[in-house]
């Protein structure tokens, strides 16, 4: 197994990841945080501080934190030789750095030069609901909403939601906003036509942060080149990986699973060959920590063997 670190081990997505590669067996796992967070423990492990230093000699690296500090330290674990898996914006759009779901653009990942970008947690559960029906009948536009739970700002503001008497809870949009949308809705938009390798797919997209703890939902408008049934779509999604069909997805039922729910599957009669969906997704599992894995782990199935 590969020697592996996870930075941002004391964040929302980087304990769940924890979580994870300990249940897949990995047994060489190293914990960084901030200074701040150095010396905790999360799950018996002691949390050390990330530094240029200490990230030397890995074979694999996660970054569960935030642009700037993925900008600063991913460089120094590319040179110590690790495969870096970031889930940060820092690199998901840059050219020559591949952006992966591994059930709908695997091969991509195989393209790194030791950097591989990890979606954001919206786009994740949209692009694996997305592949197959493209791959069906083609798709001419996609409209989206989504309902993401606090997890997604981050482990204080899931305490705080916590905290909260529920009289207090409310809808915000709590993402930059340069006067027209949100950066949230731009990520979603340039993040799926590059999984989906549909650079001019016409994607609207509009965000709300809800007060859910864990697990994001969509309302997916889709419009298909070719005609295609709501019942051949459920099949379609049936056997989609990673996804799993549902008369009614919530994020109650999706929080704690790796698949992505979806349902209510039907015709859009405001659009033609228009279908309606909804989805829902374990923000911090499949979403964001179980996506990055898997990245690293057929990325290391892949590895050149030493005779």
């Amino acid at each position: 197994m590969p020697r592996v670190a996870v930075v941002g081990a004391t964040g929302a997505v980087g304990r769940v990841a924890v979580d994870l590669l300990l249940e897949r067996g990995f047994d060489d796992v190293l914990l960084f945080a901030s200074a701040r967070s150095a010396g905790s423990e999360v799950r018996g492990l002691r949390v050390e501080e990330a530094t240029a230093e200490a990230l030397a000699g890995f074979d694999v690296c996660f970054f569960s934190v935030g642009a700037r500090a993925s900008r600063e330290l991913v460089p120094h674990a590319l040179r110590g030789g690790a495969l870096c898996v970031d889930k940060s914006e820092a690199f998901r759009l840059e050219s020559g750095v591949p952006l992966v779901v591994p059930e709908v653009n695997g091969e991509r990942a195989l393209e790194h030069e030791g950097l591989v970008a990890n979606p954001n947690c919206s786009t994740i559960p949209l692009t694996l609901v997305l592949k197959p029906l493209h791959d069906a009948a083609g798709l001419r536009s996609v409209r989206v909403a989504t309902y993401q739970s606090v997890s997604g700002k981050g482990a204080l503001r899931l305490r705080q939601l916590l905290r909260e008497p529920q009289a207090e809870h409310d809808l915000s949009t709590d993402w930059e906003h340069d006067g027209k949308e949100f950066d949230e809705e731009m990520k979603i938009r340039e993040e799926a036509r590059k999984i989906l390798e549909l650079p001019d797919l016409p994607i609207s997209a509009t965000c709300v942060r809800v007060p859910v703890p864990v697990g994001h939902a969509e309302s997916l408008w889709i419009e298909t080149e070719e005609p295609l049934a709501p019942a051949r779509a459920r099949e379609l999604l049936a056997a989609a990986p990673s996804v799993r069909v549902e008369d009614f997805p919530t994020p109650g039922k999706a929080a704690g699973g790796d698949d992505v729910l979806v349902g209510r599957v039907r015709r859009d009669p405001a659009a033609e060959n228009g279908l309606s969906l909804f989805l829902a997704c374990d923000n911090l599992r499949k979403g964001a920590a179980l996506n990055a894995i898997q990245i690293a782990e057929l990325l290391w199935a892949r590895r050149p063997v030493a005779a």
